[in-house]
């Protein structure tokens, strides 16, 4: 008992400290190619494969044996073209739409609509698609093909510079294409003879020169964007021509970025003839160079999930490399090591977990931080009782004036075994025989917001 409560102190006292430790588990393995990872707001995964097909990765790691969509038919996958992003409707559990990006066989970008099976919720309608946007792509490199909802409801799409070096094209910089872009339309409200409209507040709204579903430009190859889920801030991983990767933050609202390419790689000049002046371009939050064999970067999200010593940090990795990095709200970056991946893409469950994807091991793992208890957590520490203590088969949580929200018990190492969410209740039983004997921390997050760590013998 005597090393059990030294164990315990010394995590307090670790709890001052600003440690960023990550770690990875594999999760699932034996995928083809996978590229993307989405959830529709429940406990499944979907794995998106590049040859065109998609898979339902269930809770318990299983994956369904019937595919959720195919349509490997309608996909070229040289090179860097395939089935690449996949997005579900903000209203999905109501109308059952998701939107896919894919590369037809000749090579353009294709952006439609599927709709679920009205009777069987893990599989598509393969005959229901809807073409939403498509344009030519000149290049088979370079065709972005992230897609994901703002928290203003329209659809974002990453669109690559067009492909080959250096922007022959000068196609990024050039707002009457939609190459080198960031693109935002809306799906809900179609005008104009398309099947979708453009927002009021899109900066070439209007325009009859200016490719009005531009939201921003100046990317080369935008490899994976997304939004922070708490205050919608926009985050793009933009891979480098051959010297450094960038990674750009801004808030939501903030339309007609130029965001630099083929002006700037990164921070740094590349070709400037006939550039606008620095001051009307937006640079990188953070960057870093290909020193150590990086040479393309995927960009993550920003970790909101249970474990506390990464809350708030920027996710992204380096494809050749396998660093994988974090970058916080102020622009600090840090390397967390290689972790020997491909990695092509991160994705979330509904949860806020966070997952990595290895497209060469055909492999998701998740990413493991550590719990830290705060003197915050301590303070509250009155408001749970947890009975019994020591305990063998079940632990008994309540709580006073307020209801539990998040149950989540961790070892030492902060390592997450057990959690349940979304509860809602003033009581709860959980049940600890799978675990051994030992010391460990229950961590309870209150409907109203409390934090509170208790620690656990388990007998």
């Amino acid at each position: 008992m005597k090393t059990i409560f030294s164990l315990f102190l010394f995590l307090l006292f670790f709890s001052f400290l600003t440690a960023q430790n990550i770690s990875i588990e594999l999760f699932k393995n034996g995928f083809n190619n996978p590229i993307d990872l989405q959830n529709a707001g429940d406990d499944r995964l979907f794995v998106v494969e590049k040859g065109g097909r998609i898979k339902i990765l269930n809770p318990d790691t299983t994956v369904n044996t019937e595919l959720f969509l195919n349509i490997t038919s309608q996909v070229s996958t040289g090179g860097e073209q395939g089935l690449l992003g996949l997005a579900f409707h903000p209203d999905y559990a109501t109308n059952g739409y998701f939107y896919v990006n894919y590369t037809k066989p000749n090579g353009d970008t294709q952006i439609s609509r599927f709709t679920v099976d009205p009777i069987d919720p893990n599989i598509a309608d393969p005959t229901s698609e809807l073409p939403i946007i498509g344009y030519a792509q000149p290049f088979s490199n370079h065709n972005g093909g992230g897609i994901a909802f703002g928290l203003d409801g329209y659809l974002y799409i990453a669109a690559g510079d067009g492909g080959s070096g250096g922007d022959p094209g000068n196609r990024a910089q050039n707002t009457t294409l939609l190459l080198g872009k960031l693109l935002r339309i809306d799906v809900d409200n179609p005008s104009g003879g398309n099947n979708y409209g453009i927002p009021a507040d899109n900066p070439f709204e209007g325009s009859i020169v200016d490719a009005e579903e531009i939201w921003a430009y100046g990317l080369r190859n935008p490899w994976r964007f997304s939004f922070d889920s708490e205050n919608g801030d926009l985050w793009i991983g933009d891979v480098g021509q051959g010297s450094i990767e960038e990674i750009n933050k801004v808030a939501v609202t903030a339309g007609g970025l130029n965001y630099g390419w083929r002006c700037y790689e990164g921070s740094q000049p590349y070709n400037t003839t006939g550039c606008p002046p620095m001051e009307d371009l937006t640079f990188p939050i953070a960057e870093y160079t290909h020193d150590g064999g990086n040479c393309s970067i995927t960009g993550g999200y920003v970790y909101h999930g249970i474990y506390t010593n990464i809350q708030g940090l920027y996710f992204f990795a380096d494809y050749c490399s396998g660093m994988i990095g974090t970058v916080d709200a102020s622009g600090t970056l840090v390397n967390h090591g290689t972790f020997g991946g491909n990695w092509v893409s991160f994705g979330l469950d509904f949860n806020n977990e966070l997952y990595i994807v290895n497209i060469s091991g055909g492999s998701i793992y998740k990413i493991n931080g550590e719990i830290i208890a705060g003197v915050t957590d301590f303070d509250n520490q009155n408001l749970l009782v947890m009975t019994p203590n020591p305990a063998s088969e079940y632990v008994s949580l309540s709580i006073e004036n307020d209801q539990i929200y998040t149950v989540a018990i961790m070892d030492i190492k902060g390592s997450l075994l057990i959690t349940e969410d979304n509860l809602s209740v003033s009581e709860k039983n959980i049940r600890i025989s799978s675990l051994s004997s030992g010391l460990y921390l229950v961590k309870v997050i209150s409907v109203s917001g409390k934090s509170i760590v208790k620690k656990l013998v388990i007998e």
